[in-house]
This record gives C-alpha cells, sequence and structure tokens, in this order.
C-alpha cells in the first residue's frame, strides 16, 4: 500500500535536484545531453566517434551509467576528455542525486557540453529527469521498428532519435518507413537522424546537430 506514496516522494526529490542541476548548467552556459537506449543500441561508439571528432580543447566531460562495470568509461576515457563512471550497483537507470555526486569533484562552468550515457534501458530511465537540455533516444535498426509504440514514455520525451546500425539494414528485417511513422506518432516533434558508426553515414548530421544545440 506504501509503494505508489513512496515512488512518488522519490520522483519529486529527483525533480527538486534536476531543477537544481539544469538552473546550474543554465548559469554556467553547460550544455547537458542525456542518451538512452536498450543495451547494445551503439551509444558508447556514437559517443567514441563524437568524442574523436573534437578538438583536444574543446571543453567536453561525459558521465557514463552501468550497473556493474566501468567498461564504458575506459573505452571514452581514450579520447583524452574528463570521464566519470556512474556505477549504480543494480539500479536500472540513472538519477539526479547521482549526477550531482559525480559532477561534484568538476567545475561546472569548466564545461561546455556534458554528455550523459544512462544505463541501457528504455523503461526506468524515461521517468528520471537528469536536468538535462536535450533527451536523445536511440534505437538500432536490429531492435525492431515498433519499439517507440512498445516504449511510448521513453520516446515522447526525446528531442532526437538517432536510428543506429544502418550499415546493417540489408541483413536485418527492419522497416525504416515504420520506424519514422511509429517515431512521429509518438513524439511528432522529435528530430531523426540515421547513423553508421561503421560506415560512418549520418556522423556529420549528429556532430553538426550537437554543434549547433550546444
Amino acid at each position: 500500500m506504501t509503494r505508489v506514496p513512496l515512488e512518488r516522494k522519490v520522483l519529486n526529490e529527483n525533480d527538486r535536484l534536476a531543477a537544481d542541476l539544469r538552473q546550474g548548467f543554465l548559469q554556467h552556459g553547460t550544455r547537458c545531453v542525456n542518451l538512452i537506449s536498450s543495451p547494445g543500441s551503439g551509444k558508447t561508439m556514437l559517443l567514441e566517434r563524437t568524442l574523436a571528432s573534437f578538438e583536444r580543447g574543446r571543453r567536453v566531460a561525459v558521465l557514463t551509467g552501468d550497473i556493474q562495470t566501468d567498461n564504458d568509461a575506459q573505452r571514452l576515457a581514450r579520447y583524452g576528455f574528463p570521464v566519470r563512471q556512474i556505477t549504480t550497483g543494480g539500479a536500472c537507470h540513472l538519477d539526479a542525486r547521482m549526477v550531482v555526486n559525480a559532477l561534484a569533484e568538476w567545475q561546472p562552468d569548466a564545461i561546455d557540453l556534458l554528455l550523459i550515457e544512462n544505463v541501457g534501458n528504455l523503461v526506468c530511465p524515461s521517468s528520471y529527469d537528469l536536468g538535462e537540455e536535450a533527451r536523445v533516444v536511440v534505437l538500432s535498426v536490429t531492435e525492431g521498428e515498433d519499439k517507440p509504440l512498445k516504449y511510448p514514455a521513453t520516446f515522447h520525451r526525446a528531442d532526437l532519435v538517432v536510428l543506429s546500425k544502418v550499415d546493417l539494414l540489408p541483413y536485418v528485417p527492419f522497416r525504416m518507413d515504420l520506424a519514422r511513422e511509429y517515431i512521429r506518432r509518438v513524439q511528432p516533434d522529435a528530430e531523426i537522424l540515421e547513423v553508421s558508426c561503421t560506415t560512418g553515414d549520418g556522423l556529420d548530421a549528429w556532430r553538426k546537430w550537437v554543434d549547433t544545440s550546444c
């Protein structure tokens, strides 16, 4: 009987912290982007290709969430930008408190762009505001085009949907026209990009989106 009130209390506290984060980002001119997807969609590789394209002096930092390992942080740290792993210890999402704690030793005014790689999950992360200015959902063609209808809350809050691994389209039964239609049903205003981190297709458009939105 106490589950609903407790959940409401947790989300209210998260919203309060997220509002504080958002205000701090605004004051310091920090653009925060929250990337959400299911496991294996290609979030980390997209971030790798993104960081590899930046000049070393660019004021960019990354927070990456994982239930157990720091594998993604190790991959991303190779590009010379500040990276911090948030290990949730079983939680299936990041929350605002985790972001506050992870940022405690950084100086927010030294960061122009903060990229947050959320835990691989299309359900729980949709409920937790992290103070981000933009939310990106990554959907790979190996997952099926019906995911926006199955997980509408996640896609409804998306500012951008990245359709990833498009180089695999000849080998999987994924209909791009249906994927776009289903995204539009749930979130008519979301931008949609088709990207392959393997061939490089669409990466220029993705980088342009990052550059013009931060």
